[in-house]
């Protein structure tokens, strides 16, 4: 038989297996099978649209995170104030109770650990971020703002230079002060800050004034000020009033070292 005549046989077998594959396919168990599946989907969809009722089902994460931050510091702010109030009111009444306790040594603790309020001259340093419009090419713009270490090494070199008390942000600076960066803020003792930073100490303002000049870390910081246009001044005061600090002074933990 010629090689036509094989083909010519070959055809209509062809065509009966693709017709035998259609009917598979069009069977009564695939057509139920899919409308299953169909249904399925669809029920799917509608518990999940239900149990989101309108919502995000993946909201921002990070603007709850700032929104918690911004409330937990307005709850600190509300605590730190009735810590003071009562305070005050333990004061009062103590001074009001007759007897001849010695309260000299409690006062200088006190003092010490910088609870009272104190008044003096020194010196005010002001730390602010580069204004929104600079945008140097090819620089980082955490290169353009104040961080925690900026902050912490104006502190740094105003202790060196003998300050006798400090706040930043009008809070008193204690031995357990932390210093922290969250987001495009500084959290101060739960308190969550935006700049511009202002930190004042009471002492010998020469003193303090050559502390800061003195500083290498102070110094790189200025050099951002001129480079970037990040915000630096330090002027002496005659007269500055600290606030007490109302916080919790107590260790949680400790550690040997």
């Amino acid at each position: 038989m010629s090689l036509w005549g094989r083909i010519a046989q070959r055809v209509p077998r062809v065509r009966a297996n693709i017709g035998r594959n259609q009917e598979r396919r069009r069977s009564p168990k695939g057509r139920i099978a899919t409308v299953l599946v169909c249904v399925l989907a669809g029920l799917m969809i509608t518990v999940a649209a239900i149990a989101a009722r309108g919502t995000d089902l993946r909201s921002d994460r990070g603007a709850d995170l700032r929104d918690l931050i911004v409330t937990q510091g307005q709850r600190n702010e509300e605590l730190r104030d009735q810590a003071a109030s009562l305070n005050a009111e333990v004061n009062s009444l103590t001074d009001a109770q007759p007897g001849s306790i010695d309260l000299t040594q409690v006062t200088a603790a006190e003092e010490n650990a910088s609870l009272v309020p104190v008044t003096g001259p020194g010196v005010r340093v002001t730390l602010t971020d580069a204004p929104n419009d600079v945008k140097p090419a090819g620089v980082d713009d955490d290169a353009l703002v104040v961080h925690q270490q900026d902050i912490q090494a104006v502190v740094n070199a105003l202790w060196a230079g003998g300050a006798e008390a400090m706040t930043i942000q009008g809070q008193r600076v204690i031995s357990t002060t932390g210093i922290k960066c969250v987001g495009n803020t500084v959290v101060l003792h739960g308190i969550p800050y935006a700049p511009p930073y202002v930190i004042e100490a009471i002492g010998d303002q020469e003193g303090l004034m050559a502390g800061l000049d003195d500083s290498r870390a102070v110094q790189i910081y200025r050099q951002y000020v001129d480079a970037y246009g990040l915000g630096y001044s330090a002027e002496k005061r005659d007269a500055l009033e600290l606030p007490g600090y109302s916080g919790q002074v107590g260790l949680r933990h400790a550690r040997q070292g």
